[in-house]
């Protein structure tokens, strides 16, 4: 069972690890949208849209529904926003750190020659 989850995981992070699929999350986080609203919010082809829609899709991130001839995506549970939250509360403080550290030693960084 601990196998299961841990491969779970690995693939529910695999799916999240593209910038337009975050960004597509990120798009859905304020309800359902259609492939045509997240392709021109986004400004990639549409077909890549349509690919990292499938990869969401696949790992059960996302769920679509027609109303005609329009595709609906929303997210299956909200709980992905609070992953994407606690993510950037991470990359937030991390960015933090380095500029603290810079500016207590202003050299570290630096390309400058060894010796």
């Amino acid at each position: 069972m601990i196998q299961a989850i841990h491969r779970y995981k690995a693939r529910f992070f695999q799916a999240l690890a593209h910038p337009v699929r975050i960004r597509i999350l990120e798009l859905l986080r304020d309800g359902p949208r259609s492939v045509g609203e997240l392709q021109s919010l986004l400004t990639v082809e549409g077909s890549n849209v349509s690919q990292q829609l499938a990869v969401l899709r696949k790992e059960h991130i996302v769920e679509n529904t027609k109303e005609g001839t329009t595709v609906i995506y929303q997210v299956v549970d909200p709980l992905v926003f609070q992953i994407l939250d606690v993510s950037r509360q991470m990359f937030q403080h991390q960015l933090s750190q380095m500029i603290s550290a810079m500016a207590e030693d202003p050299d570290r960084g630096d390309d400058k020659p060894v010796g």
